[in-house]
């Protein structure tokens, strides 16, 4: 073992308080009412954490540590102010991508050159950061290539379909083993072959491991991956000794591990799968579910859905990713103040997956300003539609698709959904019956006698009924 070099004081009371802050940034992000000063928090925490790190260690010359933070900052604006609330769940994917492979590079670095990271003793690099720098290449490669396909998926370079490959499941667990056996056997041989096989077969692994995980379920996908990049950071940290690393990783790691295990248990979903890929995606259910069914409908206008929402005594509103790409959550809130005018109770309805990623929908009402106290999970809410004389759909047909409950051959089987078809009338706005949702299959509650389909831009369809309210 090596012994490690004295902590600054007031350096390890830096660390802390940007912990602290990181924690404290959780627990207000943990409500939507709270989450504006725990985003300040989280970056409050980070410049303390940065600016330590940089002020107690020599990374490099001011003017070079200037051009990166200039570079990265001016990147770091530019996609801010261009970034669609459409395009977040991407984007996201994208930063996750970033985490992984800055672990595998500072993993390259400290076993290219231990001696700059204090790791190297008279055998070699110290085993203790050995197994350090192996999690953390491994867990970063994983991160790495797993967010890239996530990333495409999302952003439709790549079809949202499973993609099967045969036997994965042996390939996934065996890749993995191997992996595992090998940083163990790092431990005791530190050769060039053995790091580096460690770094292609986790890249290989992570790959192998989305592509499986069909669209409905990456929501999950993508808190997994922010699991797996804060522990890839947590690794790191030890092996460069920076215990801010490790806090935030730690913090990042365990925070994305429980909220993937809560939207598990919301979609009724294995969470082992979750980490073994391939998860809600059998064969079997890959190939049901995804043709278009050429049935008769029910069509309506916007003056018929102000007529009928108009006369109602409660209207639950259902969001989807199709109001997120109209961006119609200021017209629909706009659209819910008329009906309170008119004396109905509205309330709104949220899926744990709705979107693309965890939180996506409630991100989005609470920009247009939509009550707290208005809008429901899933569980809150969902026994209240065969009491309620309206349910406005707007973009969400996966979440509310009956052949989650009905047929074993859906991708989407297994899957809690809005029970919005129970309501007495369905008011569903979708751009043309031509398309299906992200999981591919087609909803049943189009062709219901209790539905009326409001086929346009949601945007436009939803401007259409305000005016008619008036």
């Amino acid at each position: 073992m090596h012994e490690a070099a004295p902590v600054n004081p007031w350096v390890a009371l830096a660390y802390l308080v940007a912990g602290v802050c990181f924690i404290l940034a959780l627990r207000g992000l943990s409500s939507p009412e709270t989450s504006r000063w725990g985003n300040r928090l989280g970056m409050i925490g980070m410049l303390i954490a940065v600016v330590t790190t940089l002020a107690t260690h020599e990374i490099a010359s001011p003017v070079e540590l200037a051009a990166a933070i200039g570079i990265g900052g001016a990147v770091g604006w530019i996609i801010a102010q261009r970034i669609a609330m459409t395009a977040m769940p991407q984007l996201v994917a994208a930063f996750h991508s970033l985490v992984g492979l800055a672990a595998v590079l500072v993993a390259a670095a400290a076993y290219l050159n231990p001696g700059a990271f204090g790791i190297l003793g008279e055998q070699g690099i110290f085993p203790v950061s050995r197994i350090e720098m192996g999690l953390g290449v491994a867990i970063g490669a994983i991160t790495f290539s797993g967010s890239v396909i996530a990333f495409l998926k999302l952003n439709g370079n790549m079809s949202g379909t499973p993609i099967m490959l045969p036997g994965r499941h042996v390939i996934n667990f065996g890749t993995l083993a191997v992996i595992v056996g090998l940083i163990g056997y790092f431990t005791q041989d530190q050769a060039p072959w053995i790091f580096w096989t460690v770094t292609i077969l986790s890249f290989v692994i992570g790959f192998l491991l989305i592509i499986p995980i069909g669209g409905a379920d990456m929501p999950v996908v993508v808190s997994m991956l922010n699991s797996y990049s804060g522990w890839a950071a947590a690794a790191m940290g030890f092996t460069l000794g920076n215990s801010a690393m490790i806090i935030t990783g730690a913090l990042v790691g365990s925070s994305g591990a429980i909220l993937s295990y809560i939207m598990c248990k919301a979609m009724n979903r294995s969470f082992i799968s979750v980490i073994a890929g391939g998860f809600g995606a059998d064969s079997g259910g890959a190939s049901g579910g995804g043709e278009k069914i050429d049935r008769p409908f029910k069509r309506g206008s916007a003056e018929d859905a102000a007529f009928l929402m108009k006369q109602a005594e409660q209207v639950i509103i259902v969001p989807g990713y199709g109001m997120a790409v109209a961006q119609a959550q200021h017209v629909l809130r706009e659209m819910s103040d008329k009906l309170k005018e008119e004396g109905v109770t509205v309330k709104y309805a949220i899926h744990p997956v709705a979107g693309r990623m965890p939180g996506h929908m409630n991100v989005l009402l609470a920009e247009a300003n939509v009550p707290y106290d208005e809008v429901f999970e899933l569980e809150d809410i969902n026994s209240e539609f065969s009491q309620t004389d309206v349910a406005f759909v707007i973009g969400a047909n996966d979440v509310t698709n009956p052949a989650a409950k009905t047929d074993k051959t859906s991708p989407i089987y297994g899957m809690p959904i809005l029970d919005v078809a129970n309501a007495k009338t369905v008011l569903f706005v979708k751009r043309s019956m031509g398309g299906v949702g992200y999981a591919g299959v087609d909803n049943e509650v189009f062709y219901r006698d209790n539905t009326m389909m409001l086929l346009s831009d949601a945007k436009k369809m939803v401007e259409e009924i305000v005016k008619s309210l008036d």
